[in-house]
């Protein structure tokens, strides 16, 4: 028998390692600007065109490469950064493997000029699929400039496992995001298909974090810093207030490299335990500054985790410099866009020795009984507080609310709607308990329904079918509200925009990163709503959905309208509105579990209640 086990050509090696580095186009834009940032280059251009299928080009003005140096950086394991296994333990550039350059061209055609200071002429050089094309003296800038057009174009199979181009894009911001916040001092600049997305000038960190996020979260950052001699950490958290549903605003840097560590992240988490709900993230953007030689970075393919040596000591400081800058947080908002004057009010301006007492002053001869006087009726109710005991024969009056007649309640026609007999009430009488509970009496026993959980129901089937259909009715507003989102959600809106229509917003695209909402569905024309908040709300909503449950999309959008739709626990219903709401709970499909599949109705049967009262 012949062996069958073979090398496997450079090409195809080069694409099956090309894989693990670069899995969609965001990963070649990660992988783009780490090596400009390790060029020294403080002003960085990312151009993107088609979401990165089509074109993904960073331009920097770093300190270019040679002839020889521009031709080997093609070569897999090629890298200027690492010269012995030692210094593995002693990384502070961004890259190091030397395989994403490598990667890049096997899977994508390459254009590369680059040029050096002290050289007059630059290099240019072509690759497609791993095989040189052209290189040849060209003219360029100072710096390297690299374009990677029709990426995955010689493996169809992995170019149609891309999601849309709004998906796509999502996912080079949030690279870019992580790249541009860890380095404030160096400019970036982000256009796709023409557009310009971002652009940042050198700032501090403050201004980078603002400048990413938005305006408005200039009000929202508390200073963390804390300096010890295992770790230096400093950075921003948010205020509880402004905590999300989503972790997408939550950001760790170690030696200024993105990472991801549950672990870490747990010792925030825990300093905000009694500030937030369970379901509810904070916003933070944390610098850890570390020796080298006390962490590993080589220990995942994306480099994205990072052991450490003394693990349980940096959760103790990250725990307790997290909890000590809430504890010094006061709600007073920031004026200074470089100081966080929140705390400043906690000093007061007066001298401890002119600090008085206040004064209080009373009347000794002041007789609480003096003008109390007997009841002029045997009420319970008009009776004085300090009057003598009542006689015997009016302990019957407390009573006297049960014999009243009840005022005539509004009723319910259930109709053909699908329901058991069970749940039949007797009297069609409804009664709301807490403003929480509808209770009715029934065949059976006692029937209770959550209101919130009933309404959310009933709203998440009727938007599905406006989702189907197509044909959700609008409200115009008297007066059209702007909204003005992140880039990322943005561009998940954009992609959204047509289901959202179908659900009855009338929303329009109106300049960078905003919308203009003109029109509610019907459904909610009724209720004092804020058009703004309930779009970033439902925008919210719907990353919570698909990031926990991994929904279709129309399915997220739909609980995620429900949700934010829905009555809250604590409304106040009349007859008129509890008999509409039982009605449409009982014409749904499923009326008895809630979207987040809690039970909607209880019973409790006249025998259990019995059994209650026995001994």
């Amino acid at each position: 028998m012949s062996d069958i086990i073979q090398l496997l050509p450079d090409s195809v090696a080069n694409q099956i390692a090309a894989g693990e580095v670069v899995q969609r186009p965001a990963s070649a834009v990660k992988e783009l600007l780490e090596n400009a940032i390790d060029a020294g280059a403080d002003k960085i251009q990312l151009i993107v065109k088609d979401a990165g299928k089509a074109l993904i080009q960073v331009i920097d003005n770093g300190c270019g490469m040679s002839i020889s140096d521009a031709r080997l950086c093609f070569e897999r394991h090629a890298t200027s950064k690492v010269r012995k296994a030692e210094d593995l333990f002693a990384i502070r550039t961004m890259g190091f493997r030397g395989e994403a350059m490598a990667s890049i061209a096997a899977i994508a055609q390459v254009e590369m000029k680059t040029k050096r200071h002290e050289d007059e002429v630059g290099t240019l050089i072509q690759i497609e699929g791993s095989t040189f094309i052209k290189q040849e003296p060209t003219g360029c800038p100072n710096g390297t400039s690299i374009a990677v057009k029709n990426l995955f174009y010689n493996i169809p199979a992995r170019r149609n496992f891309l999601k849309s181009n709004p998906a796509e894009m999502r996912h080079i911001i949030d690279e870019f995001q992580r790249v541009a916040l860890a380095r404030p001092h160096i400019a970036f600049s982000l256009h796709h298909d023409g557009v310009e997305i971002y652009r940042l000038p050198a700032s501090g960190m403050k201004q980078r974090i603002v400048h990413l996020l938005g305006n408005n979260y200039n009000e929202r950052l508390i200073p963390v810093e804390e300096e010890t001699t295992i770790i230096n950490l400093k950075g921003f958290i948010g205020k509880p207030q402004f905590a999300k549903k989503t972790r997408g605003e939550q950001f760790f840097f170690v030696n200024e490299r993105f990472i991801k560590d549950g672990y870490l992240n747990h010792a925030i988490n825990r300093a905000y335990e009694e500030l937030l709900p369970d379901d509810n993230f904070p916003l933070y953007v944390l610098f850890i500054d570390i020796d080298p030689a006390k962490i590993d970075v080589n220990v995942h393919p994306t480099k994205t985790e990072i052991k450490y040596v003394d693990e349980k000591s940096i959760y103790a400081i990250i725990h307790s410099a997290v909890k000590r800058s809430l504890g010094k947080f006061n709600i007073s908002p920031t004026i200074d866009f470089d100081q966080e004057t929140g705390f400043s009010n906690m000093i007061s301006p007066i001298a401890p020795e002119d600090i008085v007492p206040p004064s209080i002053s009373f009347n000794p001869d002041f007789n609480p009984f003096a003008q109390s006087k007997p009841a002029s009726s045997g009420s319970f109710a008009s009776r004085s507080p300090v009057s003598h005991a009542p006689s015997a024969k009016n302990w019957g009056s407390l009573y006297e609310v049960v014999q009243h007649q009840q005022p005539e309640q509004a009723s319910i026609d259930l109709g053909s709607s699908p329901r058991d007999e069970q749940f039949e009430p007797v009297q069609k009488q409804f009664m709301q308990i807490h403003n929480r509970y509808i209770v009715s009496q029934i065949k059976s026993g006692i029937m209770l329904i959550d209101q919130q959980a009933a309404h959310e129901r009933i709203l998440y089937e009727r938007f599905l079918l406006h989702l189907e259909d197509r044909k959700g009715a609008s409200q115009q507003s008297l007066f059209p509200q702007t909204v003005t989102l992140s880039a990322n959600d943005y561009e998940l809106a954009k992609g959204l925009l047509d289901d959202i229509k179908s659900l009855g917003f009338e929303v329009r695209e109106f300049g960078k990163n905003t919308l203009v909402i003109e029109g509610i569905p019907v459904d909610l024309g009724s209720s004092n709503i804020n058009e703004t908040e309930l779009f970033e709300c439902l925008i919210e909503g719907f990353k919570n959905s698909q990031q926990e449950l991994k929904l279709d999309k129309r399915d997220a959008l739909a609980r995620s309208m429900a949700r934010n739709s829905a009555i809250k626990s604590g409304t106040v219903l009349s007859q008129q509105e509890m008999n509409a709401l039982i009605e449409e709970l009982f014409a749904c499909k499923t009326p008895n579990f809630s979207i987040g599949g809690r039970p909607v109705i209880q019973t409790i049967t006249l025998a259990e209640l019995i059994q209650k009262f026995e001994k």
